[in-house]
């Protein structure tokens, strides 16, 4: 249940977990990271809106989704600045930065400045952690 004055959406592990699968709950509760080229919507060329898996809260359009040749779905941006949070990631040694739905705080992916123009940014996300409304 979301809270009335407009914060993150919180439910029990157990809630989560009746409520996904165990790899949409692994990427987005655990903060996973599926596999290259095997998650949903990774070669998906329809027109059509990308929303959180956990929420249903729109997140990336297809007008912004390219083939970085990663194997996980890119956009340059996101539907609107706050549909998404930026956090710190220190994991594997390295400093990246995750991305997670703002109303529910799944993790999404990571943001990388090595995308095309015009923002210049390649959010990789996870494809399970998403699901897609085709127009």
């Amino acid at each position: 249940m979301a809270d009335t004055d407009n914060t993150k959406l919180h439910k029990s592990k157990e809630e989560w977990r009746s409520e996904l699968t165990p790899e949409q709950y692994r990427v987005t509760r655990e903060h996973g990271t599926e596999r290259a080229f095997t998650g949903p919507y990774w070669d998906n060329k329809e027109d059509g809106l990308y929303r959180c898996v956990c929420c249903g809260r729109p997140l990336f359009s297809s007008e912004t989704k390219y083939d970085s040749g990663t194997g996980w779905p890119s956009f340059y941006a996101p539907v609107d600045k706050d549909a998404v949070s930026e956090h710190k990631d220190r994991s594997w040694f390295m400093t990246r930065t995750e991305i997670r739905c703002t109303d529910c705080d799944a993790h999404l992916g990571h943001v990388f400045e090595d995308g095309p123009a015009p923002t210049g940014l390649r959010y990789c996300m996870n494809g399970t952690a998403l699901s897609f409304d085709k127009e």
